[in-house]
């Protein structure tokens, strides 16, 4: 495969970013790592690629970061794009443009609650908070604290180490 053709393809969907530092730019790239896989998932067609794609990003002053893309398509058409270049992850929003991201643990409180029937009222009462604090979590405009996902993890029934991590709480591990 010729990878030339990857840096200039990575550069002209970084520049697409606003905000992006146009100083910076994917200097080289090594051959990409398939990976294939199967999906059921509603939307998705029944089978996808995803590379793996590790190189170096640079600046104009010179310095240099190492940079990974992981780009999924299905046959000719890009269904994801995501770049890590350093420590920073740059990925798909969820939210438009302006609009903070929804905290994460949002679609999963959501999903728990739905599963098991439990109404954002009766949520609210169980953790002595208002309602609009259960909708405020439950679309990610505000992030959980430990009290109250512990509370939360009574009226889940489950164990509060278990909603801690699946709220992203740290637990003071060193990793």
């Amino acid at each position: 495969m010729d990878v030339t053709v990857l840096p200039p393809f990575f550069n002209e969907l970084l520049q697409e970013l606003p905000w992006w530092n146009r100083d910076w730019r994917i200097s080289d790239v090594e051959p990409g790592r398939p990976l294939e896989i199967n999906s059921d998932h509603h939307g998705l067609p029944a089978a996808f690629t995803e590379v793996s794609v590790p190189g170096t990003a640079g600046s104009g002053s010179g310095e240099t970061l190492p940079f990974v893309a992981k780009v999924g398509f299905a046959g000719d058409q890009l269904i994801r794009f995501q770049a890590k270049i350093g420590d920073v992850v740059l990925g798909p929003a969820l939210a438009p443009a302006g609009r903070l991201e929804p905290h994460p643990f949002a679609r999963v409180l959501t999903g728990l609650m739905d599963l098991r029937g439990i109404p954002v009222q009766e949520m609210a009462v169980e953790t002595a908070r208002s309602p609009s604090t259960i909708h405020m979590l439950r679309n990610g405009k505000r992030n959980p604290k430990p009290l109250l996902a512990r509370e939360i993890a009574k009226v889940l029934g489950m164990s509060e180490a278990d909603v801690g991590v699946i709220a992203g709480l740290d637990d003071g591990s060193p990793q």
